[in-house]
């Protein structure tokens, strides 16, 4: 039986997204009707799309009884997570070429790394390429020569693009490929207090690039639950992947035998096969909430409160932050990965993985078990993946292996989930409180106002910060710069914290998968730059953040005060930054998924 606050949700969610939901999927129905992309092609298109193909592919592809399926890469050799993707071609094609199937790169998608971009010029491009990826990704599908498509992606943008852009050809099956997490470096404890440290002034650069070395050491995704690993588990429960398959280690055996087994079972599923199952029929409202539940009870990235609108409306849904944090106050956070908790997502793994973390979900009645996934029906997803002589099999979940990691079945970790949605006279904001103190959850002090993260870095150096106050940092949302993350901040604000200062963040920029310990309300919408009332902030204005309520209040008089003026534009002009000067013009806010395309 389904919780009846889900339940209520997901009903207004149908209700509230009927109009643009039935338009999404006429469209599909269209498309659907136009039968085999390849029989819709002249001979001079088929010929171009066969010309560097070798003979025996030519056959296969010229027969439109076999499946020709589409590969939309992420594949770079210089990031983690993407590099071992360099191979995954060649391995699908030959598997698939055994059952006389073909498979394409129909295109590659750009995949950049905010841990690269961090505090760079770069990093004010991240969140547009989510939307330039699901550009590509469609103009990837676009000559229309696939029965179905594999998307090989993992990180921050790149997945949720590469599903919105497959949205657009919703009429064929659609599954993700994961490439897996890297082993264990050091411990995340390390990771932070050496980071602090050298926030301090007590560590050199040596010590500190000696442990970031060592933190992101391998191939596979990086260890700590940030965004590409909140990607993983929300599409894996989402369905749109094999059971089980999002974490395991990329160079693995089983890694390798999920990789042919997702190959021939999309191949499987064409319009014309009893198995056909379009994507579609797989991104629903109900698996969409089953997505945001999952987040929730993980404590998962915040950037997911813009990603999933923006996954949600090009599928016609019309997904909200109110239905995000309504969800929160009845999904309970059973994870505890950091920054939630000291353990890694290779002992999340080990403790069930996303099977575990469903199954508990479901006893709880809080998922919708009338779903489908990619494959299978809803319950192969509480499946564990083993290999056993050569052979790929699922098992039965029985729970989870760690109880510290993953609640046990009559446990939580905290009663409410990990993110909510603040509001008041700053705004509407984002904040997530899985990893804040209960005692800290409240702040009430004076603001100081920043206009960028540098200058935060720069006050703290001189000794300004060390008081209790709230950073405001205006100027940081999608429309001004892109919406860079906030990660200098991290260190800066958690030294403050331990030095017994009451300290809290509040800015219409991002902190992401990496938000932990400090209260921080982010995303606040309306922006500066287009008249929100934290432009109005001034130095000593009392600011309350209240995380139990709800509320994010100036308690200062702003009547009479005008947005603080800052030409963003002019310095967008350099690195790259330029050429998304329309993206600024045309982007939603943050609370509608920050998108320039849906």
């Amino acid at each position: 039986m389904i919780n009846e606050t889900v339940k209520a949700i997901t009903e207004r969610l149908i209700e509230r997204s009927r109009a643009t939901r039935d338009a999404f999927l006429a469209r599909t129905r269209a498309q659907q009707e136009a039968g085999k992309g390849r029989t819709q092609l002249t001979c001079g298109n088929l010929a171009h799309a066969v010309a560097a193909s070798c003979s025996a592919e030519k056959k296969s592809i010229l027969d439109f009884t076999r499946a020709n399926v589409a590969l939309i890469s992420a594949y770079n050799d210089m990031l983690s997570a993407h590099q071992p993707y360099q191979d995954y071609p060649a391995k699908i094609k030959k598997t698939l070429a055994g059952q006389g199937h073909t498979a394409q790169v129909a295109g590659c998608v750009p995949a950049m790394c905010d841990g690269v971009t961090q505090g760079q010029p770069g990093m004010d491009m991240s969140l547009f390429s989510r939307d330039l990826i699901a550009q590509s990704t469609a103009l990837s599908l676009s000559h229309n020569t696939f029965d179905a498509t594999l998307l090989l992606g993992i990180c921050d943008k790149i997945a949720p693009g590469q599903l919105m852009g497959a949205l657009t050809y919703a009429h064929l099956p659609t599954a993700f490929v994961p490439a897996g997490l890297m082993p264990t470096g050091i411990s995340n404890e390390e990771k932070v207090d050496v980071r602090q440290r050298y926030a301090a002034g007590e560590v050199g650069k040596e010590a500190l690039l000696d442990m970031e070395c060592r933190a992101y050491h391998a191939p596979g995704t990086c260890t700590f639950y940030g965004t590409a690993n909140t990607n993983q588990l929300v599409f894996e429960a989402m369905g749109l992947m094999l059971p089980g398959s999002a974490f395991i280690h990329p160079h693995c055996e089983l890694r390798h035998a999920l990789t042919d087994h997702a190959a021939l079972k999309i191949a499987a599923m064409t319009k014309e096969s009893a198995q056909y199952r379009p994507l579609a029929d797989v991104v629903t409202e109900k698996s969409l909430i089953n997505g945001i539940i999952a987040l929730l009870a993980s404590g998962g990235s915040t950037n997911h409160t813009i990603h999933m609108l923006a996954v949600a409306r090009a599928a016609g849904i019309q997904l909200t932050w109110q239905d995000i944090s309504d969800l929160s106050e009845v999904v309970p956070l059973l994870a505890r990965v950091y920054p939630n908790g000291p353990a890694d997502m290779n002992a999340f793994q080990e403790a069930g993985g996303v099977p575990a973390l469903l199954r508990r979900l479901t006893i709880s009645g809080l998922l919708h078990t009338d779903v489908l996934p990619v494959f299978g029906q809803f319950e192969d997803q509480l499946s564990l993946p083993s290999l056993e002589n050569g052979t790929l099999s699922w098992l039965p979940c029985s729970g989870t292996l760690d109880a510290s990691v993953i609640a046990a079945d009559d446990e939580v970790f905290q009663s409410t989930g990990g993110t909510r949605v603040l509001d008041g006279n700053l705004g509407r904001a984002v904040v997530k409180v899985s990893a804040v103190k209960e005692e800290q959850r409240v702040i009430e002090a004076p603001a100081v106002v920043f206009q960028c993260q540098h200058e935060v870095e720069a006050a703290y150096k001189r000794g300004e910060l060390n008081k209790d106050c709230i950073v405001v940092v205006t100027h940081n949302g999608p429309a001004a710069n892109g919406m860079p993350e906030l990660h200098k901040l991290m260190p800066i604000l958690g030294n403050i914290q331990k030095a017994g200062f009451k300290v809290a963040l509040v800015t219409d920029g991002r902190l992401s998968g990496a938000s932990g310990k400090i209260p921080s309300a982010i995303h606040v919408s309306p922006e500066a730059i287009r008249g929100g009332a934290i432009g109005l902030v001034r130095d000593g204005d009392l600011i309350s953040l209240n995380c139990q309520t709800g509320e994010l209040n100036n308690l200062s008089d702003m009547q009479g005060r005008e947005v603080m003026a800052l030409d963003t534009e002019a310095l967008q002009q350099s690195w790259g930054r330029n050429l998304f000067r329309v993206m600024r013009q045309t982007v939603t806010s943050a609370e509608e998924g920050a998108s320039f395309i849906v």
